[in-house]
C-alpha cells in the first residue's frame, strides 16, 4: 500500500487503508472498484499539510469483500464506522467519481463529521452517466456481462483508453487486473453500480435529500472539461443551482484530474481546504428554502462563516 498500511475491522468486514502526513485529517474516497492507489501521485503532494488516510472501499482493493448490499447508505455508514473505530471525529473529505457520491451521502449519515467537502467528477448531481455503466444494470445481461468486463474490458480501457480511466503505469495496471481476480470483486461492482444507476442514468442525486441536513459544509468541485463518464455539466448545473459552492474544471482532463494533473489539482485542492473564509453550502430547493430560516435569518443571503479549529463539531456546540 501506499504510506503507512493498516487494516481495521468494521461489522465484521476487514477494510484496508493507508496514511501518510500529518495535519488536520483529510480523508480521500475512490470510485467504483479502484483503490486508495488512484490517490498515489497526490498523496505525498497533499502529505505537507495534511494527514492523509486512503482508504479501499470494502469490495475493492485489499478489503473485504463481504455479502452485502453495497448501496449508498450502506457504504456511508461503513466509511463513518470506520472513521468511529480509529476514533477520527471529523476530517475534510474528498471523494473521486462513486466515491464523491459516498462522501455526499455521508453528510446524511453524520454531517457533522465533514469539515469541508471536496468532489472530483462526483456521481449523484444528475442523471447522465457513460453508456458502459448502464448495461451493467441491464436485467440477465449485465450480471452475466459483468464479471468479464471487471476483469478484461476495463483492464483494457486502462491500457489503451486513458482518457477514460486516466495515466496509469503498467505497473499500476497490472496491480489492478490482480485485484479484479479476487473472489467477490464482480458482486461488489454490480451490486454498487445497480445501487445508484439504473437503465436510464443516475437515480440517487443528492439534491434530492440535501434538505434534510441541519448544516452543509463547505463545498467544492472538481472536474475535466473532456470527462467522459461524467459530464462537467452537472457540475455546472449544482453551481447554479446553490450557494457556498465553487467548480474548478480541467481543460484537456478526463475523469481523473488526480492522476492527469496531479500537482495542479493538488496545488487547488489545498487552496480550498486552507481558505479560511468558505462559506457553507446551500443548495436551493422549495423544501431548503422553507427550512432555511431555522438556521439563518436571511434565506437568500448565505454569509461567509469560517470554520473552528474543532470543525462543524465545535461549531455546533
Amino acid at each position: 500500500m501506499i504510506g503507512h498500511p493498516h487494516k481495521t475491522i468494521v461489522d465484521g468486514t476487514a477494510i484496508a487503508w493507508s496514511e501518510m502526513g500529518s495535519g488536520p485529517p483529510l480523508v480521500l474516497i475512490h470510485g467504483f472498484q479502484d483503490t486508495h492507489r488512484v490517490w498515489g501521485k497526490i498523496a505525498q503532494l497533499l502529505a505537507d499539510d495534511f494527514r492523509v488516510l486512503m482508504i479501499d472501499l470494502p469490495g475493492s482493493g485489499l478489503s473485504d469483500r463481504p455479502d452485502a448490499p453495497y448501496t449508498l447508505d450502506w457504504y456511508a455508514r461503513m466509511v463513518v464506522a470506520w472513521m468511529d473505530a480509529i476514533d477520527l471525529r471529523h476530517a475534510h473529505v474528498c471523494g473521486h467519481s462513486f466515491g464523491g457520491g459516498i462522501a455526499q451521502w455521508m453528510l446524511l449519515e453524520d454531517s457533522i463529521r465533514i469539515d469541508r467537502l471536496a468532489l472530483v467528477s462526483p456521481g449523484g448531481l444528475g442523471p447522465e452517466v457513460g453508456m458502459w455503466l448502464k448495461y451493467a444494470t441491464f436485467p440477465v445481461l449485465g450480471p452475466m456481462l459483468t464479471p468479464l468486463v471487471v476483469r478484461h474490458v476495463i483492464p483494457r480501457l486502462m491500457r489503451f483508453a486513458p482518457g477514460i480511466f486516466g495515466s496509469r503505469d503498467p505497473e499500476e495496471i497490472k496491480r489492478y487486473v490482480r485485484m479484479m481476480g479476487i473472489p467477490g470483486t464482480h458482486l461488489a461492482f454490480q451490486r454498487s453500480v445497480a445501487g445508484v444507476i439504473n437503465l436510464f442514468g443516475q437515480y440517487m442525486q443528492t439534491k434530492q435529500r440535501a434538505w434534510e441536513i441541519d448544516i452543509l459544509p463547505p463545498m467544492a468541485l472538481f472536474w475535466g472539461e473532456k470527462d467522459p463518464i461524467l459530464p462537467v455539466r452537472q457540475g455546472r448545473s449544482m453551481l447554479a443551482q446553490s450557494t457556498g459552492i465553487t467548480l474548478t474544471t480541467y481543460p484537456k482532463c478526463g475523469h481523473f484530474p488526480q492522476l492527469d494533473m496531479a500537482r495542479t489539482f493538488a496545488d487547488d485542492l489545498k487552496a480550498f481546504f486552507c481558505d479560511p473564509d468558505r462559506p457553507f453550502w446551500f443548495i436551493y430547493s422549495e423544501k431548503s428554502k422553507n427550512r432555511l430560516p431555522e438556521i439563518l435569518e436571511d434565506p437568500l443571503n448565505m454569509p461567509a462563516i469560517s470554520i473552528p479549529d474543532g470543525g462543524l463539531t465545535a461549531l455546533k456546540q
